[in-house]
């Protein structure tokens, strides 16, 4: 019993954090919303790693499915939320601490201090597409125009502070129908990038803005990807097979591309001396 506690800890731990969040935020919000909310993506994240630990193959796809499309049908489009960088900014300048800014504070300001850009690899819903194209490995060097994710993130915030200035009327309307119209340029650009550079994840190396947020706080990430050094026997195999372009053979936190790694567990999974 004590061994099976053991070896399903990190599903456990995982789903007493968010149930703590969850309910911390039902009682000081008095809003049962966050119950649900948080529950449900503990929840779903707990079952993925639990497949992981049983090895079943598709398990992140499985998380998600079940967090991405919760997000953009349900809050997005059903609840008419704007869960994108634009919804933070119009909630920021409204001064109301609710949704998106709540949604933010979690997954993509504090939350990388504990697990990294983990929300990149099992719950964004533009990345949930973008994992289906074919070119699930690199297939050409990193470029160097990382810098485009800056201007991206400077428009998203010059957009919303701009309606605000102007004291343009109907901005929770304007908000929803900039989620529907970004998510179509996001998934647009996002295949186009992919096909274009042979890598599903050109968008989120290249273009998210949602990665200024992400990277300062990834570098002192408490879950990360170590090496065995004494297993490691240099193959490379783990470098090939990274999405992302990390090097996880090397420990340190100024690990190349470190700041990048979405916890995929592919390198785990392909390691053959499981040194990972």
């Amino acid at each position: 019993m004590m061994k099976q506690l053991q070896k399903y800890s990190a599903p456990i731990l995982l789903l007493a954090v968010f149930e703590t969040i969850a309910v911390t935020l039902w009682l000081t919000k008095d809003n049962i919303f966050y119950l649900f909310n948080f529950s449900y993506i503990g929840i779903s994240l707990a079952l993925g790693v639990f497949l992981f630990i049983r090895q079943y193959k598709h398990a992140r796809r499985i998380v998600q499915l079940l967090v991405g499309l919760y997000m953009l049908i349900y809050l997005g489009i059903i609840s008419r939320e704007n869960m994108q960088i634009e919804g933070f900014w119009y909630y920021l300048f409204t001064g109301v601490f609710e949704a998106a800014t709540i949604h933010y504070a979690v997954a993509k300001i504090f939350g990388p201090l504990l697990f990294g850009r983990g929300w990149c690899g099992y719950a964004c819903w533009t990345a949930m597409v973008l994992d289906f194209l074919p070119y699930k490995v690199p297939a050409r060097p990193r470029k160097k125009i990382g810098w485009i994710r800056y201007i991206t993130f400077a428009v998203s915030l010059a957009f919303v502070a701009a309606l605000f200035l102007a004291k343009v009327g109907h901005i929770e309307r304007i908000m929803f129908w900039a989620f529907i119209i970004g998510n179509i340029l996001y998934y647009a650009v996002g295949i186009a990038l992919a096909v274009a550079f042979k890598d599903n994840r050109a968008f989120c190396k290249y273009i998210c803005p949602i990665t200024v947020f992400l990277k300062p706080m990834s570098y002192f990430a408490m879950l990360r990807i170590q090496c065995d050094k004494e297993k490691c026997i240099n193959c490379g195999k783990c470098k090939r097979v990274c999405p992302m372009d990390v090097d996880v053979t090397d420990n340190s936190r100024r690990r190349e591309n470190g700041t990048e790694c979405i916890l995929c567990m592919e390198c785990v999974k392909n390691c053959p001396r499981k040194a990972l």
